[in-house]
């Protein structure tokens, strides 16, 4: 799958630099008011540091994921924004 995450590295600020099996690359920002509920814990910046990728999606201790296919969108989305300001 091209939405398949085979990088990831945490940032500061709920931030995400993600690569994807096809090459796209790009930043995932979360919201600090979107994480409730499961994605509760992820407000913690330690515990939000410790992102990992299990089966290329990229995931935390607690069995917390995000889906890739929604990363892939928004960041390819991102691009596409910006290339018609430009």
């Amino acid at each position: 799958m091209k939405w398949s995450v085979v990088e990831v590295k945490p940032e500061p600020q709920h931030r995400l630099f993600v690569r994807f099996q096809d090459g796209v690359t790009g930043y995932v920002q979360l919201r600090p008011e979107e994480l409730t509920g499961v994605l509760a814990p992820l407000r913690d910046e330690q515990f939000f540091a410790q992102a990992f990728i299990d089966y290329g999606a990229v995931a935390w201790p607690g069995e917390i994921d995000l889906a890739p296919d929604a990363m892939y969108a928004q960041i390819v989305g991102q691009r596409d924004a910006l290339q018609k300001v430009s």
